[in-house]
């Protein structure tokens, strides 16, 4: 963990939205982790396509998520993760 996280910054998800204002993340090379704490049943967009919307948290403050919208490959690969995994 030591080796990946080398020259990043840790961003908690309850921490996002302040940062995100404060700081410009896109010249940071930063990483975040979350726990899926509900899952909406996949939905289809107009265009017919099929997307997940899952609901994150890092377990801090639970009234802070984030909504992850998954599309095309990674809504394939993915719709079928388990609520809880990190």
């Amino acid at each position: 963990m030591d080796r990946k996280m080398a020259n990043r910054k840790l961003i908690r998800l309850s921490q996002l939205k302040s940062k995100l204002a404060a700081e410009n993340l896109e010249e940071i090379d930063w990483v975040t982790f979350g726990v899926i704490v509900k899952k909406i049943t996949p939905q289809s967009a107009n265009n017919g396509r099929t997307f997940s919307i899952w609901r994150l948290n890092d377990l801090r403050d639970l009234n802070q998520c984030v909504s992850l919208f998954l599309f095309g490959d990674v809504h394939k690969e993915h719709w079928k993760t388990d609520q809880g995994t990190v």
